[in-house]
């Protein structure tokens, strides 16, 4: 079983299903695929911060079993584990959003694998996941690629990820105590990039990747990972763009890009499938 997690509310619908998409139709193997979803309801911090829904999961449940019966989406609530670690804490109000604060619980989840994929929505693979998954991190934490501009931070230049794809050995993560450590951090300290600053700073022992396995901002032959992460754009004048892959539009218009669109148009006809659906 290859367990893959991604973390959200119904936000985060259109990301998950382009994304677990690209890893069935990238990925040559009979080994089935757990696609954990964390979700939870703090919507006394935004109104739009709730679970993602029953319906959303049978939906993607039902998608993933159409590549391969064995295939799963799990939903797992951790509202009251966020309410205990993080409620009130200086990051609740973090650059992103306080669902990128729960992967930081995948120590505290009951019935967890030892190796789990942790990946952010807003990526698409570009080749077969095992590349990445069968990854050796023995005695490693977790693997992870630089992030794209972190990297040229002198001062983290040594232990600077991006966080949005981790393979974490959640064994020895338990050793060491890296998220335990994290979550201290976190509930005590206001840091610029919240959960991803804590990750770096309570790190014992990494593994860093190819920056194929998360290229945030050029597609290669080679790129098992295209992150469709914010980037800067130099033309027609310098400014950020924040394209993501169902904007299919701007990813033929601003990438060029077509080798995706056996996915996305998969996820046109699936998402309009779902609307009609649920009207």
């Amino acid at each position: 079983m290859i367990d893959i997690l991604f973390c959200g509310n119904s936000k985060i619908f259109d990301g998950i299903l382009t994304c677990m998409l690209s890893i069935l139709k990238r990925t040559k193997s009979d080994e089935p695929f757990n696609f954990h979803v964390w979700t939870m309801d703090v919507s006394h911090i935004k109104p739009e911060y709730t679970c993602i829904s029953d319906k959303m999961i049978g939906f993607l449940d039902k998608t993933a079993k159409s590549y391969n019966p064995q295939n799963k989406v799990t939903k797992t609530d951790v509202t009251d584990i966020y309410k205990a670690e993080f409620d009130s804490c200086p990051n609740e109000q973090c650059y992103c959003s306080p669902y990128t604060l729960i992967r930081l619980f995948a120590d505290m989840v009951p019935d967890m694998p030892k190796k789990l994929l942790y990946l952010d929505i807003d990526l698409l693979f570009n080749r077969d996941v095992r590349l990445l998954w069968d990854t050796d991190i023995e005695g490693y934490e977790y693997a992870a690629a630089r992030d794209h501009y972190g990297k040229i931070i002198l001062f983290f230049r040594r232990k600077f990820i991006n966080a949005g794809v981790i393979l974490f050995n959640l064994e020895e993560c338990k050793k060491t105590g890296l998220l335990k450590k994290a979550r201290e951090i976190l509930k005590h300290r206001k840091l610029l990039f919240a959960d991803e600053s804590a990750i770096i700073l309570s790190t014992t022992k990494q593994k860093i990747l190819k920056q194929r396995f998360n290229d945030q901002k050029f597609l290669y032959k080679d790129t098992v990972i295209r992150h469709f992460s914010k980037r800067l754009f130099w033309l027609p004048y310098p400014h950020v763009d924040n394209i993501k892959q169902w904007r299919i539009t701007k990813v033929h218009k601003i990438f060029g890009y077509e080798n995706f669109d056996d996915i996305l148009y998969e996820y046109v006809y699936l998402k309009r499938k779902f609307e009609l659906e649920n009207e």
